[in-house]
């Protein structure tokens, strides 16, 4: 059966205490160090793709070197937070309260308002993995992308619940590896930090 590797890549920090979603925000690449350590514990011949927002953009071009570089993916964004993007969360507990708790307590159908729901992330970010490992059958790629989109991968991978998903830790510049083998997804690590 042919294998195919997807080790996931939090971008760096941001830095904000607030709902950063869709909203483009440049990621801090100050820690070298650290960055160092996470490239050299990636794959050397994987296929390298990110989100288009510039955080995982900026974080996948430190990355890049020997790689090959695919194209930004749109479908591989963090979940739009409509309304709320931007706002600290205590402001939309306060403007939203049954909403905002029902949205982390009970993720799928439930979103924002003008944003996007659970599954509305896991299915455009499903798409978008069906067909870059269709075209890279038997490959390691790695993904730069951010929080939500890496759980919802988790959640597949593990066959778990969006809550359960939501209880995972992702820092950013971590790895997340997952396992396509014969159309059977599996987790091989969460939220690794070398």
């Amino acid at each position: 059966m042919t294998v195919t590797r997807w080790w996931w890549v939090r971008h760096a920090p941001t830095h904000k205490k607030t709902f950063v979603g869709a909203s483009d925000v440049p990621a801090d690449l100050s820690d070298t160090a650290q960055i160092a350590r996470l490239n050299a514990a990636l794959p050397q011949t994987a296929v390298l793709v990110s989100s288009d927002l510039s955080r995982a953009a900026a974080t996948a071009d430190v990355l890049a070197a020997g790689r090959t570089r695919l194209s930004h993916d749109a479908r591989l964004r963090e979940f739009d937070f409509g309304e709320w993007e931007g706002r600290h969360w205590s402001e939309v507990s306060e403007s939203h309260p049954d909403l905002s708790r029902a949205f982390w307590e009970n993720p799928g159908a439930i979103k924002a308002p003008g944003g996007e729901s659970w599954d509305d992330v896991a299915t455009r970010v499903a798409h978008a993995v069906a067909d870059i490992s269709a075209q890279h059958q038997g490959h390691d790629i790695i993904a730069v992308a951010h929080f939500g989109v890496i759980l919802t991968q988790v959640q597949r991978a593990r066959a778990i619940s969006p809550y359960q998903a939501l209880a995972q830790t992702v820092d950013n510049l971590s790895i997340t590896e997952l396992v396509l083998n014969g159309g059977e997804w599996s987790c091989a690590s969460v939220n690794w930090r070398p």
